[in-house]
């Protein structure tokens, strides 16, 4: 593994095979398919920013780059994807082999270019769209997480608040004298016209005939603009004053029936109100949520409480009669978000669902960030929240209006793209006809992007197999270039630009070599992308039947046996955690859906889809660390047998982190021997994965739910459910202060000896 990390601290890429199948057919024996996930602006503290434009070549655009070759005596370059010989020139007139540009060093394959006079003049924009149908108590609790975030803002960007519950109130900040609203009826849409007409920006001026009507070039008056958009600076007072008096939702609420919310009219009159003032620019709108919508063409469910929340079995029924409805709307949003340039952000925190499924597709499509709590007191989300605004040492690095663009050797097409971008709908020659995720494109659009954004892309090799199999493994180069335009945390745009080169090998003696650069990390996040977008878009899908067949067939493309000889398998260093890696997936949240709502599988799935391969791998296979006086900590396998009376666990699965605290330690700590000196160690014992916690809190966002729990207590369930099922209530022999799984699941060694008779028939 460690040459795969190295290669990503590198680039910011890993490939699943880092020696790519050199034709369709023995692509497509490889069962995963040749892919890269890719963080495009990951910080890298060595890599140079260039301060002038990149060099491209003139027939399909790449940028001069390391595996260009230069004739120096000629001042010519030739481009490694298209073969086309370009001119260098006349500033690179002083060129030679010992004085080389950055760009063309060997050690520079990630390099940025920042254009000088390009920065933008439009700050960052904050809208706040804050949901008032809920619970005084949450309505304290929201009060005061928004008044510490708006006090974390930088003091250039400009703000807007929105808030909604039976109507949507849009409030006029710039109007200082009193508070000023504009209030639209929740139930019906609003189109960008009447919102203009109704919020009086065409007062001074006519409105002009013809056009889209975007900001202040086109005769929106900046003070009509000002009006609602206010930088944070000026109107920090107004707003505290605002969010002071701010009271629930003041319509009565029938016994039987739930609150009215109209969430989808309140985050379209956002989207128009951001269209129209500053179209362009890196705007969010933060949507705080606090229950289902029920009103407006976005509703998820009626007001009736006899009526249930959809769950995944009425999704696969088709008896959800909103779900079509409003996914339509919010895909209709999303395309006018992507087309602004604007991110959606959401903060989910109710213990009802809030239709998180049906905004999935505006969220992922614009880059934004999600956060799914029980509440609005709820360390997830009060500290997830100022992480997103904390401009520290640990902040995200928000950054946007990023366009990604992808070229690759002649043999190799783009199927698609499974991450947070849209699809700017760029057809080219790279473009495979067959589509996964966001696909038919080469270049996709990235409104908002963060410095751990990964996206995972999925290639199609389309050369043929040569005819004639006496021909020796031939070997050669295959070349990838990722572009990525974006508008830095500064504001000045900048261009990433990383290129690649992988061998590629085939015929007869080639797979040692495929084994050889198989990153097993990496190919198990790509298969739990894909399960995810498969279970998504087909209908009548098995994931596990899906998984189980591609596991037995890399198993017995590359594992070493005997023909029916299932004692003699074995698998080389390269595969061997990736049978563990599938068993952890088939159980994971992202295939059993069982148990969780649809609101919750949405959220998992967002949140794999953004994550780099390392944080990916603690949600499919959590990680398991072992605390106890005899040992240092030290890890453990992810069984049932890690479990003892004297020793401390830590969980981490990515969005909970659990401690564990075997029945003698807990015995021991309800007694209160910590609190005595003569019991220091106990104490440091008890700390010593605390510690640990707060270290991993720190780097992760969103900020994961914390549960400290004892051997045989409820909150065990949280760790007994991913462990390996090794000792069941049915199996004999287990040892004392350990603990058994009341389960009928198979254990991974049952898994590992099915897998093994199949493999080699």
């Amino acid at each position: 593994m460690a040459e795969f990390m190295e290669l990503e601290g590198q680039d910011g890429v890993r490939m699943a095979w880092n020696v790519i199948p050199g034709s369709k057919q023995e692509a497509s024996n490889c069962v995963v398919p040749v892919s890269a996930i890719y963080t495009p602006i990951k910080p890298f503290p060595n890599m140079p920013v260039l301060p002038y434009a990149p060099l491209r070549c003139r027939t399909c655009r790449s940028v001069l780059n390391p595996f260009s070759i230069v004739d120096f005596s000629a001042k010519i370059w030739i481009c490694p994807f298209c073969f086309q010989r370009n001119q260098f020139p006349l500033h690179y007139a002083s060129i030679s082999d010992e004085n080389l540009p950055a760009e063309l060093f060997p050690q520079y394959t990630t390099i940025e270019y920042q254009s000088p006079g390009e920065a933008s003049s439009l700050p960052p924009v904050f809208m706040f769209v804050v949901d008032t149908s809920i619970i005084e108590e949450e309505m304290a609790f929201l009060k005061s997480a928004l008044s510490q975030a708006i006090g974390l803002l930088p003091d250039n960007s400009l703000v807007g608040l929105i808030t909604f519950g039976t109507l949507v109130h849009v409030h006029e900040l710039g109007f200082s004298t009193i508070p000023k609203t504009y209030v639209f009826k929740g139930s019906k849409d609003v189109s960008k016209d009447q919102l203009l007409e109704q919020m009086s920006f065409s007062l001074n001026k006519p409105k002009p005939p013809t056009g889209v009507i975007a900001g202040a070039r086109d005769g929106l008056s900046s003070e009509s603009i000002a009006r609602f958009l206010l930088p944070a600076s000026e109107c920090e007072f107004a707003l505290n004053s605002v969010l002071e008096e701010l009271q629930k939702d003041p319509w009565p609420i029938p016994v039987d029936q739930r609150a009215t919310r109209c969430t989808s009219t309140a985050l379209s009159v956002a989207a128009s109100l951001l269209g129209a003032c500053v179209p362009g620019s890196g705007a969010r709108i933060m949507a705080f949520i606090g229950g289902p919508s029920t009103e407006g063409p976005g509703a998820i469910v009626s007001k009736n409480l006899s009526e249930p929340i959809r769950s995944h079995k009425d999704l696969d029924k088709d008896s959800a009669p909103h779900y079509h409805k409003a996914v339509k709307l919010y895909e209709g949003l999303a395309k006018q978000l992507v087309h602004q340039g604007h991110v959606l952000d959401l903060f989910a925190c109710a213990l009802d669902q809030v239709g998180v499924a049906e905004l999935k597709v505006a969220v992922e499509r614009t880059g934004g960030l999600v956060v799914l709590a029980e509440s609005f007191g709820h360390s997830v989300f009060k500290d997830s929240l100022r992480r997103v605004l904390q401009a520290e040492d640990k902040d995200l690095g928000l950054s946007s209006n990023g366009i990604f663009e992808i070229n690759c050797s002649k043999d190799i097409k783009v199927q698609g793209i499974l991450g947070p971008c849209a699809s700017l709908e760029k057809k080219s020659p790279l473009c495979s006809d067959t589509i996964i995720g966001q696909g038919s494109t080469s270049a996709w659009k990235m409104c908002g992007l963060d410095q751990a954004t990964s996206l995972c892309l999925i290639f199609e090799i389309v050369k043929k197999d040569i005819p004639d199999a006496t021909v020796q493994s031939s070997s050669n180069q295959y070349y990838f270039q990722f572009l990525t335009y974006y508008q830095h945390s500064t504001g000045e745009m900048r261009l990433r630009v990383t290129t690649l080169s992988r061998r590629c090998v085939a015929g007869p003696g080639s797979v040692q070599d495929l084994i050889a650069g198989f990153d097993q990390e990496a190919a198990a996040v790509v298969m739990a992308r894909l399960v995810s977008f498969k279970m998504e878009i087909e209908a009548e899908f098995d994931p596990i039947r899906w998984l189980d067949k591609a596991l037995i067939h890399i198993c017995s493309r590359f594992g070493d046996y005997q023909k029916d000889s299932p004692s003699s398998f074995s698998l080389s260093p390269r595969f061997s955690i990736f049978p563990q890696f599938m068993f952890h997936l088939r159980r994971s949240q992202f295939v059993q859906v069982f148990n969780n709502s649809p609101d919750e599988t949405a959220y998992f799935r967002m949140i794999l889809n953004r994550e780099n391969v390392a944080n990916s791998v603690v949600m499919i296979q959590p990680s398991l660390i072992s605390y106890s006086f005899q040992s240092v900590p030290e890890p453990a396998l992810l069984d049932v047998a890690a479990i003892a009376a004297d020793r401390i666990l830590l969980l981490d699965s990515y969005f909970t982190i659990v401690i564990f605290h075997g029945s003698t330690i807990a015995q021991w700590r309800k007694a209160g021997y910590h609190n005595q000196p003569e019991h220091q160690a106990f104490a440091q014992l008890l700390q010593a994965p605390r510690d640990d916690v707060d270290a991993i809190i720190k780097e992760r966002f969103p900020v994961p739910r914390l549960v400290i729990c004892d051997q045989h207590g409820s909150q065990a369930r949280f760790l007994l459910a991913k462990l390996n099922p090794s000792a069941t209530y049915n199996s004999d022999g287990h040892h004392p202060g350990g603990d058994i799984i009341f389960t009928d699941d198979v254990s991974f060694e049952v898994f590992l000896d099915h897998l093994q008779r199949l493999a080699v028939q």
